[in-house]
């Protein structure tokens, strides 16, 4: 629960993910902000308009899905990194999640990496795909990881294997 541990919980979840349907049709934001904070600077991010207007500067994040291609502008620019993107067509066995990342050193393309959940406990591997770090991004890189499909949504950030005893 996330008052007790920081984790939300699946239910918790299921108020931000996007429909099963939404999801099979390409990539898509998931924007896992959970509490009512002064904060909106995903609304003006969007070159689609699929933030919706804010009544309130403490209002939780709402998507119009249709309106969202998955393009990870939203991304960097939020200062919770609490965006993602998930793309369940990205292969026949991988899908593909784009984080935020700030820690370094950064990942190199084709690298391979543990993937994490939002507990920070190890779900999997991973295989970076692209790493997106421009001025405009003010040192928060997007992250593209292809993932197994089963452990898509319950991934949320990615270690390093690089000098470690791993595998």
């Amino acid at each position: 629960m996330l008052k007790k541990d920081g984790v939300p919980s699946p239910e918790e979840l299921e108020g931000v993910k996007p429909s099963p349907e939404r999801l099979k049709a390409g990539p898509v934001v998931i924007v896992e902000c959970m509490q009512e904070i002064p904060c909106d600077p995903c609304y003006y991010a969007c070159p689609r308009d699929a933030f919706r207007p804010f009544a309130d500067i403490n209002q939780k994040p709402e998507i119009d899905y249709e309106k969202c291609n998955g393009c990870s502008i939203c991304i960097a620019n939020c200062p919770g990194l609490a965006i993602f993107v998930v793309d369940y067509t990205y292969s026949e066995e991988e899908g593909l999640l784009k984080i935020p990342y700030e820690l370094k050193p950064l990942p190199e393309k084709e690298e391979e990496v543990t993937v994490l959940n939002r507990a920070g406990e190890e779900i999997g591997r991973g295989r970076v795909v692209h790493v997106l770090n421009t001025k405009k991004q003010d040192r928060t890189a997007i992250v593209s990881v292809a993932i197994p499909k089963d452990i898509l949504m319950d991934a949320r950030h990615i270690r390093l294997r690089r000098g470690s005893d791993e595998g």
